[in-house]
């Protein structure tokens, strides 16, 4: 950092989470308190879903938290990848899908380039997730519930992740979270009592970032 003079420039970093981690100077792996923006604990899962607040992460001291390092940057500066989110949350939604169902049986032959191990991890790029938005016969091989959220994905990408931000993107975030944690009852794809903090962050860097994040 030193060599590039960054405490001279101070750029905006887009980097995914694992790169957060290390330049955050937090732990890696499995640890208990993974959030750079809350206290979130990994390890209280009895709680995960109902305890709605979790303390919010004020330092980032080292030798605390699983603070592992003096921190590289300012976590203002820190933007998180649309893309990475995009895939993250298409990673979720199919590992989430019936593997015995139409819709997953689509999949693997839609793409017979991909391994069984790939296709249940639910990894993609972003070129297969695009084919995937154009092709009509992939909603027509769905359940109900697994359209809605796969219409709320899309939707999300279009008027969040995509050149152009929604005014109503707050709902369209939350309406997501609802429909992919309906897919299964029993698999809840994304911890909703974190959606909160998670959709103030998103917020918070969108108005601050707004030229570099939405217009090329």
């Amino acid at each position: 950092m030193e060599k590039i003079k960054y405490e001279e420039h101070k750029w905006v970093i887009c980097v995914d989470l694992k790169m957060v981690n290390f330049l955050l100077g937090q732990q890696g792996g499995y640890t208990k308190f993974p959030c750079f923006m809350c206290l979130w604990d990994s390890r209280d899962k009895q709680h995960h879903w109902s305890q709605k607040v979790w303390p919010e992460r004020e330092e980032l001291k080292v030798g605390t938290k699983n603070i592992i390092n003096v921190p590289l940057v300012s976590r203002d500066r820190i933007i998180l990848p649309p893309l990475h989110i995009k895939l993250g949350i298409m990673k979720q939604f199919v590992k989430a899908l019936d593997k015995s169902g139409e819709c997953f049986n689509f999949l693997s032959r839609k793409f017979p380039g991909l391994s069984t191990e790939k296709l249940k991890a639910g990894i993609f790029d972003g070129p297969q997730i695009r084919q995937l938005v154009k092709d009509p016969n992939f909603v027509e091989s769905m359940t109900e519930v697994e359209s809605k959220a796969w219409n709320s994905f899309v939707s999300v990408m279009s008027n969040f992740l995509g050149n152009k931000k929604s005014d109503d993107y707050v709902e369209l975030l939350l309406k997501l979270f609802i429909q992919e944690n309906r897919i299964k009852d029993h698999l809840i794809v994304f911890n909703k009592d974190f959606v909160d903090l998670y959709i103030n962050f998103l917020h918070l860097f969108c108005q601050n970032y707004k030229t570099v994040y939405f217009k090329k």
